[in-house]
């Protein structure tokens, strides 16, 4: 599988990343075996990069990617994981985590942005996923915390690059105004940016894309289904995890019009589709099972003609 250097940086990421959100129970349990054997069915593929945080699951993505890993030539694969909320026990809690995970409710997230913070929350992914290093550290969601961020979490990530402790540092968010800022007042590697570069919202392609390419940033995109709708656009389905509105359901299906009359998946072009831009550097997939990796892999492969990029965006104006 080809591989990109992030910025200029010396780390490079697989043009398919492998998102371990959900196999740390996104919305619905994962098990141990089948969180397992889909980084197996990931490494098998040719996929050698792996995005974690401390957020989903409560550690339990870091815990179980880093076990996946274990075994693996340390050298052949890059690691990413991220900062900003720092894992708090809470002894005695009962229930089940209330930010989307499947799993009981043993922390609760803190939100921290200062330099000790971010040291911190790093410290404590290398001990959840047992790795010495990590290639890859992202500032997360600092919607709420653009300044701190700003000012003392991002001077820090930079001083860990310096020391040679990670690899690339960058911010990974689904809005592009603060990701934006931030390529233009820092000297981050990489935005992983969620949601934003997909066949339904090119927002992405207004001001970050361009000026990541004219800084030397790279991009990783994210949420290319915008959580479900153009993976299955159907009744019922998902876009930004809500509900999909009936207009966005109705371009999504007109879209997969398009793409089958090209014998293409909808999936497939919708995955595809953020490489086409010279700026982006892979595509990250949130995969849960063997099965889902070995699907991700095969429309990864797919040849795409170009029409169908001329017919996509002549019907329902995809840029």
């Amino acid at each position: 599988m080809r591989t990109h250097p992030l910025g200029r940086s010396k780390t490079e990421v697989t043009e398919l990343s492998f998102g371990a959100a959900a196999i740390a129970g996104l919305f619905t349990e994962v098990g141990e075996q089948d969180a397992a054997e889909a980084v197996a069915a990931a490494w098998d593929g040719g996929i050698r990069s792996f995005d974690t945080a401390p957020h989903y699951g409560l550690g339990l993505s870091e815990r179980r990617l880093g076990a996946a890993l274990r075994d693996r030539p340390r050298a052949e694969y890059t690691v990413s994981t991220k900062v900003g909320r720092l894992l708090v026990p809470t002894p005695g809690a009962t229930g089940l985590d209330d930010q989307g995970f499947a799993v009981p409710a043993t922390h609760r997230r803190v939100w921290d942005f200062s330099a000790d913070g971010v040291r911190r929350s790093l410290e404590q992914s290398l001990v959840r996923l047992g790795l010495d290093r990590v290639d890859t550290v992202l500032l997360h969601d600092p919607d709420d915390h653009a300044e701190q961020a700003l000012t003392e979490a991002y001077p820090a990530l930079e001083q860990l690059r310096a020391e040679g402790v990670v690899g690339a540092i960058g911010i990974g968010m689904n809005q592009t105004a603060l990701p934006t800022r931030f390529v233009r007042e820092t000297d981050l590697d990489v935005v992983l940016l969620a949601g934003r570069l997909s066949l339904l919202d090119g927002s992405g392609l207004d001001e970050l894309l361009p000026e990541a390419a004219r800084r030397g940033v790279s991009v990783v995109v994210g949420g290319v289904f915008n959580s479900g709708l153009l993976a299955d656009p159907s009744p019922g389905a998902t876009y930004d995890y809500a509900a999909a509105p009936d207009e966005l359901l109705g371009r999504a299906l007109r879209l997969q019009q398009v793409c089958e009359r090209y014998g293409v998946p909808l999936r497939a072009a919708a995955a595809r589709y953020p490489l086409r831009h010279p700026a982006v550097a892979g595509v990250l997939l949130g995969l849960r099972d063997a099965a889902q990796v070995e699907d991700a892999l095969a429309q990864y492969r797919r040849e795409i003609p170009e029409q169908l990029w001329a017919d996509l965006a002549a019907t329902e104006g995809v840029r």
